[in-house]
């Protein structure tokens, strides 16, 4: 059957309108939390703007892959897509946080099934020659995204209101819409479909249990607090269940089966590895040029800049290098340069430069460009096309897990030993300080206790510094540059350890074969 190349194309522009609008989403989101903040209050619930859509939004993308198999592509993501343009016009009219939270929440909900079907359609509509050109082009717009959004938030909040940055998605999105539905054919569903119903609230109550206990493990609540056990007992108990379910369910959500295909199981490994690790140096390099460097807010984000543009560059190339070398050549390679690049921030120092800090991250996105959309391409190329929204999201779904994780471990590396240097560093220094310091001496011992970084934070304050005599700054920061250097460095190492670990797996990836003759998926068949 010859393709309808008109509907490819605006099936394509929808995609693309689809997955940047999608993606900047986060990133505006995050640069207007201060003024929504002010408009609203609630500063101590602040963080569940973040939280509420990475809860559902994770916890939705196994589902919305199985979803599209089931029911179709167009259907599903369609509904995605209006799911997301009403979470953001409520959260425009919010009056209050909570009711905010609530529409964030039900936002991420349309943003998780969105994410993974772009990539599912772009393994359907183009053989796996094309499909790596085209997952690169797609990979590039998530890192494209992940650079402009902070400048894109800023100016909606500074030329209209915090609203905006909820209601730019509403015309953005209807575009959308119309191009995905014009370009994307139905699916004509035959026969009762079978949902795991069973399937789908064992895993919601596993992985939100899980999202949530790391979340807010160590901030919050302490890790031995009952709050994050009972969370943790529950996601156990949960998953187990899922499990159990998924063994004996007809259409299950994750098909327990795959997990025995070698191929599903070290891809996954791979991107859930790679994303442990990245997240490292997109929390903490930011921090080091503010804290160490001295640079301002502004111009440390720009030091992530150099990292985005270096995987937009490698992803969009990455699809025409994986033809000539193969799949796992190119990962093995990307792997390894990713290795490097974080071997160099384990080795910055106090004297280190933004040109070093920015040279030593366009090395790591170097690395990850290559590796990136391999992942699913790799897992596509392996698996029928009746399955393939299942692996297609999974591969999404382990990132994002991957990279909570990351943020949980990282961060805890990162109290850990604050905790440790500033104790045998810091407290000794203020216990020499006069009579007239003893306040401040309490509170300093307090955060070096609970919440080292906490003290980091003055660093970057010029306000909290000017606080502080002239005679005590010159004693205080740098013990605390010293050890946030010190601190900083074995993060990078622990990070360094997650990629090596993704890394080894890489070898043993058998080197998938590229198709070049052009499919047709289930739908397609049914639709002619």
């Amino acid at each position: 059957m010859e393709k309808n190349k008109s509907g490819n194309g605006l099936l394509i522009t929808g995609l693309i309108v689809a997955m940047l609008f999608a993606a900047l989403e986060n990133t505006i989101v995050g640069t207007a939390m201060p003024k929504i903040v002010g408009a609203l209050g609630g500063l101590e619930m602040m963080t569940w703007l973040t939280t509420a859509y990475m809860l559902t939004s994770t916890a939705i993308v196994p589902i919305a892959g199985k979803l599209a198999d089931l029911l179709g592509r167009r259907m599903v993501y369609l509904s995605g897509i209006i799911i997301f343009i009403v979470g953001s016009a409520l959260c425009g009219i919010a009056t209050t946080m909570d009711q905010l939270i609530y529409f964030r929440a039900l936002q991420g909900l349309g943003g998780g099934i969105m994410m993974p079907m772009a990539m599912i359609i772009i393994g359907d509509i183009f053989t796996g020659a094309q499909r790596a050109k085209w997952q690169g082009v797609f990979g590039g717009i998530f890192a494209f995204a992940s650079v402009v959004g902070p400048q894109v938030g800023g100016w909606i909040v500074d030329s209209l209101n915090w609203s905006w940055v909820f209601y730019i998605n509403m015309p953005v999105g209807a575009l959308a819409f119309v191009f995905i539905a014009l370009g994307l054919k139905s699916h004509k569903v035959t026969g009762p479909i079978k949902f795991d119903v069973l399937g789908m609230f064992t895993m919601l109550v596993g992985v939100v249990s899980l999202l949530l206990a790391l979340t807010f493990g160590g901030t919050e609540y302490a890790w031995g607090s009952w709050q994050i056990i009972s969370l943790f007992v529950l996601a156990i108990i949960g998953l187990v269940a899922f499990i159990f379910v998924e063994n004996r369910a007809e259409e299950p959500i994750l098909p327990m089966h795959l997990f025995k295909n070698r191929t599903f199981t070290l891809l996954n490994g791979i991107g859930f590895f790679l994303s442990l690790g990245m997240f490292g140096a997109i929390m903490f390099v930011p921090l080091f040029m503010q804290g160490i460097v001295g640079i301002s807010a502004t111009d440390s984000g720009m030091v992530m800049t150099p990292m985005m543009f270096a995987m937009i560059l490698t992803s969009i190339l990455s699809g025409q290098l994986v033809r000539k070398i193969g799949i796992r050549i190119q990962m093995i390679v990307g792997m390894a340069i990713a290795s490097f690049g974080f071997y160099l921030l384990s080795t910055m120092t106090i004297e280190t430069t933004k040109l070093q800090a920015s040279t030593d991250m366009v090395i790591l996105g170097l690395g990850m460009g290559l590796v990136m959309p391999l992942l699913t391409l790799a897992l596509q190329e392996s698996f029928p096309k009746s399955e393939l929204g299942v692996v297609t999201s999974s591969s999404q779904f382990f990132r994002q897990i991957g990279g909570t994780f990351g943020m949980t471990i990282l961060g805890t590396v990162m109290n850990q030993k604050s905790s440790t240097l500033l104790t045998e560093q810091l407290v000794p220094t203020l216990e020499k300080l006069p009579p007239q310091a003893h306040e401040m001496v309490v509170k300093m011992e307090d955060l070096v206790a609970n919440n080292p970084q906490g003290l980091y934070s003055m660093l970057l304050s010029p306000e909290s510094m000017s606080k502080i005599p002239a005679t005590m700054q010159n004693m205080l920061v740098p013990i605390l540059k010293g050890t946030l250097v010190d601190t900083l460095q074995i993060v990078f190492l622990v990070g360094l350890a997650f990629i090596i670990a993704g890394l080894a797996f890489t070898p043993f990836v058998k080197n998938i074969k590229l198709s070049t003759e052009d499919k047709e998926s289930p739908e397609e068949k049914k639709a002619s």
